[in-house]
């Protein structure tokens, strides 16, 4: 079987994993000329830790994982309001057990796939023609080749959900904000805790700690309309700049920092729901496919657990159809509840009024006491919400 997989962040290679163990031939094709360097800490809860074991990445993982101990919510002089420890849901919280920079998991399932699968770096697919028995790709860079199945899991602005599926209109869902991510110095007062600011306007900064000396600013601002999608770096961080500028705490320093990140990253909130995950030999995973937005907090994790069960089903079904319908049948309640947005939704997470982030505040005291936590619980629950079946074909091969 010849897989042609579209993205090489975290789903992408994590399939291209799991295939080469189940005997396909798998190309991955990525439109950047290399690997995003950096990136905001990304968690792996729930079964997708078991995931991660049944790779036998968990202790590559824990080599650089991120020491963050928890949340703290502050106020523009830094004193904290609130705080959530890493352990105050077993580690299913705001923050997880597991946390790590997206780029340095990605590079973990590069390296562990970079001699079982061929990278195609710097090209992108520009068309797809398909009939019964495969699917003929026509690449960016002027080649053309035939595959048996092409999956796209090349994130919210999927180009294979647009050739296969249709436009973007018709699957992601602005939830009325954007967000920017970036690298900053460290600016050693963090004591491994990510700090969240909430200014008047619904303007959101964070800064959470990393390895090496950094760490990861991210600022947030609410917009009635999806404005801001298709811009240059220069014009995401002139917006970014005129949205923030003289929101407080340390916001100013923030925005001075941010022309020299060479990670930088801007995108809107947005969900990506797709009624069938499937069309004849092309299959969408992850963000591409179904998208909880970073407020629900389950991207990577669905990303892991969708890569092992499409493996799965791929590697016991009698064709391509009847797995695509079997991974999206065993995975379709999981992603449902772990598309739920958190209490109060984007407005929880941006309030625009003072009165409103003082709710907000209080609200985060109460997360670990009657009758909130209870509520809470149910919430984050929703990362175990899958019994894995056991695929052998899958199986990590004994040395």
């Amino acid at each position: 079987m010849r897989v042609l997989i579209s993205g090489a962040g975290i789903a992408g290679p994590a399939l291209a994993l799991w295939l080469h163990r189940a005997g396909a031939e798998v190309t991955v094709v990525e439109r950047t000329e290399r690997p995003r360097p950096g990136g905001h800490a990304v968690d792996i809860r729930g079964v997708a830790r078991g995931v991660v074991e049944l790779m036998g990445l968990r202790e590559r993982i824990r080599e650089q994982q991120v020491d963050e101990r928890g949340c703290a919510l502050i106020d523009g002089r830094g004193r904290r309001l609130a705080e959530l420890p890493v352990d105050a849901f077993g580690g299913e919280g705001i923050v997880a057990e597991i946390e790590i920079a997206r780029g340095d998991l990605a590079r973990i399932l590069l390296d562990a796939t970079s001699g079982q699968a061929g990278y195609r770096f710097g090209d992108r697919i520009t068309a797809l023609t398909q009939d019964r028995d495969g699917v003929d790709v026509t690449f960016a860079g002027g080649t053309s080749e035939r595959y048996d199945l092409v999956v796209g899991a090349d994130g919210v602005r999927s180009g294979v959900r647009g050739l296969a599926f249709g436009p973007d209109e018709r699957y992601v869902r602005f939830l009325g904000a954007y967000s920017a991510y970036f690298s900053v110095p460290d600016p050693g007062d963090l004591d491994h805790w990510l700090l969240m600011y909430n200014a008047p306007g619904g303007r959101v900064a964070n800064v959470r700690p990393e390895r090496g000396g950094t760490a990861n600013a991210s600022l947030s601002f609410r917009e009635p309309e999806p404005r801001f999608d298709r811009l240059s770096r220069a014009e995401e961080q002139r917006v970014l700049a005129e949205r923030m500028s003289g929101a407080g705490w340390r916001v100013d320093e923030l925005l001075a920092a941010m022309p020299g990140a060479g990670d930088f990253y801007f995108d809107s909130i947005s969900q990506v729901r797709v009624d069938r995950w499937w069309r004849g030999r092309v299959v969408l995973l992850g963000d591409a496919g179904y998208c909880g937005s970073p407020l629900a907090g389950m991207g990577t994790s669905f990303g892991l657990v969708g890569a092992y069960v499409l493996a799965g089903e791929l590697a016991e079904a009698d064709g391509p159809e009847q797995a695509f319908a079997a991974y999206q049948d065993r995975m379709a309640a999981y992603v449902a509840g772990g598309m739920a947005l958190p209490p109060g939704g984007i407005s929880g997470f941006a309030p625009r009024s003072r009165a409103m982030i003082r709710l907000r505040a209080l609200s985060m005291r109460m997360m670990t006491r009657w009758p909130s936590r209870q509520l809470l619980a149910k919430q984050f629950a929703k990362a175990e919400a899958i019994t894995l079946r056991d695929y052998p074909a899958l199986a990590l091969p004994s040395r």
